[in-house]
């Protein structure tokens, strides 16, 4: 530490000793917060906190913060300043871009898109009840299965978006819609849900800290996976032994198959969060929820005539919902990734590099439930869905001023890539003492089609007039 003048400044190297359980630094615009208390209280967890301690985090810390947050701050603070602190050319037009954002009241304007949501979940719940009581036909059964399949995918964006930002008019109604549409409907706890994805957001396409790329045995996405990394999430390491190495080899042809049934994986994770020893505020909340997603559904399940009839809706709905769990992976794994922690002083630079849009219709934006629109998601997480394809031309804007890459493909070209990326694995997992083939080999992203910056007639022309000035 020195003393230039009259504030004390800290160093670099300094803060980054303060990174570890029990003694957690950050800075935020120069100034040093002692957050090790509060790290128990994080309403996004402690993990996002552990994952970026001992490092500037301006830019995490706005894009999932609102302007009220900032006021919080001085309880925290310890006196020091950061010594030569600096701001990238990025990160500050980053920064103007989400206060332009927020002075255009793009993060208060919610829309209808909710009621609208949970208005269709309630006519497929009914419907599919309705099928199965009254109705003797194994097809009906089998599309009620597929209804009920289509109302997780549904409740699931809702609780995707809830766990971001304000969906209802209040904290309450939000938990409110929080539960029924996660815990109640989708058998799916919200709380896990937020400690994972908070987890996902921070440390986006690590291997090591990043939950939703660490699915070994079945699947690797980086031959890194090789040397048995060790995942910082889960407090464990990902051995790659000789189940994980036959599994991998054939995880191209798997892929599907598995998605299939990967909302199991999700409903154990559920529990075993709940279950253990770690502090997940409103647990007995949370439990009872899920208990209530599985008296329904099996009693629905009971309903049906036979177990052959049984066996098939439960293959349905869970099919069905494998879609998403499709759509969750063709954002990332096809992406660029990297090996250790996150850090603060690339947070735009990440999140571009490490997600894929999906190029679609306007008119199936409610398909994709805002994951089309995976680059402003991730730099915007707090803005509300429906003004994702409004931002979209800013954020192309600035990808091309500094050039960065804004990656973007069709839904069935996001499918191919994720392929390619796993096939591409499972060959050097098959044999690791020869090298692929290269007519099999392919450069991570160079087969995606980078979207053209657009037309300056389609954007805003007071906006680009701002950030040509910048």
């Amino acid at each position: 530490m020195g003393d230039l003048g009259e504030k004390i400044y800290v160093s670099e190297q300094e803060l980054r000793t303060h990174n570890k359980k029990g003694d957690l630094w950050i800075s935020i615009q120069g100034k040093i917060y002692n957050v090790t208390d509060w790290a128990n209280h994080h309403p996004g967890g402690d993990q996002p906190l552990l994952n970026l301690a001992g490092q500037d985090v301006t830019d995490a810390f706005v894009a999932y913060h609102p302007g009220s947050a900032w006021k919080f701050l001085d309880q925290f603070f310890t006196g020091y300043y950061l010594k030569d602190y600096n701001v990238s050319e990025v990160s500050k037009d980053y920064r103007k871009l989400l206060f332009e954002f927020t002075k255009m009241g793009l993060f208060e304007k919610k829309g209808h898109g909710v009621l609208f949501l949970m208005s269709a979940i309630v006519i497929m719940f009914v419907l599919s009840i309705y099928g199965v009581l009254f109705s003797d036909g194994f097809w009906v059964h089998l599309a009620c299965g597929g209804l009920v399949g289509f109302s997780w995918i549904q409740s699931g964006w809702i609780g995707h978006d809830s766990g971001h930002y304000q969906v209802m008019i209040n904290p309450r109604f939000n938990r409110f819609a929080q539960l029924l549409s996660g815990n109640c409907l989708a058998g799916i706890s919200i709380g896990w849900w937020k400690w994972n994805h908070n987890a996902h957001h921070i440390a986006c396409n690590s291997l090591e800290f990043d939950p939703d790329l660490q699915h070994m045995p079945l699947f690797v996405v980086s031959s890194k996976f090789f040397s048995s990394l060790t995942s910082f999430f889960y407090d464990r390491k990902m051995n790659f032994d000789s189940v994980a190495r036959y599994l991998v080899s054939y995880q191209h042809l798997t892929f599907y198959p598995v998605m299939c049934f990967a909302r199991i994986n999700l409903f154990a994770q559920s529990f075993i969060l709940l279950l253990s020893k770690r502090k997940v505020p409103n647990r007995v909340q949370e439990l009872v929820c899920l208990l209530v997603f599985w008296v329904w559904y099996l009693l629905l399940v009971s309903c049906l005539p036979n177990w052959g009839e049984r066996i098939a809706f439960v293959i349905a709905s869970f099919s069905v919902t494998g879609i998403q769990h499709v759509q969750f992976c063709l954002n990332h794994f096809s992406s660029t990734v990297y090996v250790g922690p996150p850090s603060g002083n690339d947070w735009f630079e990440k999140q571009t590099r490490g997600t894929l849009n999906i190029d679609c219709p306007s008119w199936m934006d409610w398909f994709h439930g805002g994951l089309q629109f995976q680059v402003e998601h991730h730099l915007f997480p707090r803005l509300p869905r429906c003004q994702l394809r409004k931002i979209s031309p800013f954020v192309k804007a600035l990808c091309k001023k500094h050039n960065l890459p804004y990656n973007c493909a069709s839904f069935w070209k996001a499918n191919v890539l994720t392929c390619k990326t796993l096939r591409y694995a499972a060959l050097q997992a098959r044999d690791l003492t020869k090298p692929v083939p290269k007519n099999l080999s392919h450069q991570r992203n160079t087969d995606l089609p980078l979207v053209r910056n657009p037309n300056k007639n389609q954007l805003n022309k007071r906006f680009l007039t701002w950030l040509a000035n910048q």
